[in-house]
């Protein structure tokens, strides 16, 4: 037996990455040149370091309860600190009492505690998927992140830690898969970045796809896979990416505390904001040339195009920010952090609207529903969902502050949450493999796929009869939900 530095490098990474600590992840895979390893992400399972370490465990109370004699004992159950202490591994050898473990007939070999189940859910019967209603699109060598239709067509976007985004044309038969290739110059010539693509946001016409990566660079490309433009202003990883509703410029937060608004039509910058004192984690337009951005650093300012100053700044929160969202009239500000409480703002008050604590972890994102004044869904309530660590999702009545619905079938973190564009379902993925679809009126489960690694992302078609979405094993699937 024999492990490389690399290899744990590897899986403590991996480990950081799905406990949600991307940001700590990234730092780490930095320092230890994990993109230098030839390690293939997508073959590693999830879970793969608290698995080996549960095996390690497991071997250690085994040597300690098996004696001299052979006989198998009962001993007290180690924890994990206890056995990495030899002296407390060498006493619990010593104290060699306790009964024989011996299984009395009749008597059924249980799962042991602790263990993954083999399946981490159980479909109501009618409500799984069937598998001629799933398509499984491989071909990304490693975990994808993030996936999004195209406004227009069945154009399904992919962002992968293999460096490429992949534009999947799902309006014929069979798929096909254009390969975007993100590269750099050195010495004259194009190679691979070897950087996560982490974000990627079609514009409003559905002619151009942005993409935003790890290398520090954002994106720009046809619907053919044709490299339009290459903005390179951001020192580090660009977390988020998004373009105005009119298409004209595109807005960027990055790892190097700062927030930019890009020129689409020539790739240049046309403000670069400079408020935030910690890497900026998302960000998201209130109107066309307004937005909010949000950051580690606990904060969250509005900024205008123009204005070197943030317009309106909002304090609250006791953790980092993960995630902001105005709502459809740009109205209320949702936002969602490590603190594990959702607050909702507006720009006439300095101190949040309300302060929704009903998560037990933390909040990983937030999503309005496509309804209420101003949407194509006018006499549709206006609802936000969040999706937490804590594996449920919850729909609020925003208006009042309240908790309508909380979605408890996922049996790990939840990483996305999605409306149908008619705002009547839910979709939501989590890293227990599953894709769950909701009624947002009555919050019962309507139809549920079991995948083959941890999602990451889910997102409708605008057509609403189809879900996207991407997995930690390398896999994006389409599911139909024609009848």
């Amino acid at each position: 037996m024999s492990f490389s530095s690399d290899e744990v490098n590897f899986l403590v990474y991996r480990y950081l990455q799905e406990s949600g600590f991307v940001h700590s992840a990234f730092v780490f895979g930095a320092e230890s040149l994990i993109a230098q390893s030839n390690i293939n992400g997508a073959l590693v399972p999830p879970c793969a370091l608290t698995s080996i370490i549960q095996k390690g465990l497991m071997y250690v109370e085994a040597e300690i309860s098996t004696g001299e004699d052979g006989v198998e004992r009962l001993i007290d159950t180690l924890s994990l600190i206890d056995a990495v202490m030899p002296d407390v591994v060498s006493s619990r050898k010593q104290e060699g009492g306790g009964k024989p473990l011996v299984k009395t007939e009749g008597e059924e070999g249980g799962q042991t505690e602790g263990a993954a189940p083999s399946e981490p859910m159980e479909i109501e019967h009618g409500v799984e998927i069937p598998v001629e209603k799933a398509r499984v699109l491989k071909g990304h060598d490693s975990e994808v992140f993030i996936c999004a239709w195209n406004p227009k067509q069945d154009l399904l976007a992919s962002g992968s830690g293999d460096s490429t985004a992949r534009i999947w044309n799902m309006t014929q038969p069979e798929p096909t898969c254009e390969v975007l290739k993100h590269c750099i110059k050195m010495e004259g010539k194009d190679v691979p970045s070897n950087k996560d693509v982490t974000s990627l946001d079609w514009n409003c016409h559905g002619n151009l796809l942005a993409t935003g990566s790890y290398d520090g660079f954002a994106r720009i490309w046809t619907t053919t896979g044709h490299l339009e433009g290459t903005l390179g202003q951001h020192k580090g990883p660009i977390f988020a990416l998004k373009w105005n509703k009119n298409g004209k410029y595109i807005l960027s937060a990055g790892v190097d505390r700062t927030t930019i608004i890009w020129d689409a039509s020539n790739g240049k910058c046309k403000q670069q904001f400079a408020f935030h004192s910690a890497p900026a984690l998302d960000v998201d337009w209130k109107s066309e040339e307004s937005f909010a951005s949000c950051s580690t650093d606990m904060q969250i300012h509005v900024c205008q195009l123009g204005s070197n100053q943030p317009i309106k700044s909002f304090q609250g929160h006791t953790n980092e920010v993960n995630a902001i969202k105005w709502d459809p009239q740009g109205k209320f500000l949702a936002s969602c952090s490590d603190d594990m409480s959702l607050k909702i703002w507006t720009m006439d008050r300095d101190t949040c609207v309300h302060d929704l604590q009903a998560h037990q972890k933390e909040i990983y994102t937030i999503k309005w529903s496509p309804t209420g004044p101003g949407t194509n869904n006018p006499n549709a309530p206006l609802v936000l969902a969040s999706a937490s660590f804590d594996s449920t999702v919850r729909l609020w009545d925003v208006e009042n502050g309240i908790c309508t619905h909380t979605l408890t079938r996922h049996k790990e973190p939840v990483y996305s949450v999605a409306f149908s564009p008619d705002g009547k379902y839910l979709a939501s993925g989590s890293f227990d493999k599953c894709v769950h679809i909701w009624s947002t009126q009555t919050g019962q489960l309507v139809h549920s796929y079991l995948g083959t690694g941890g999602i990451f992302e889910v997102c409708w078609n605008s057509r609403g009869d189809k879900v996207g979405a991407s997995a930690s094993d390398g896999t994006v699937f389409v599911l139909d939900l024609r009848k």
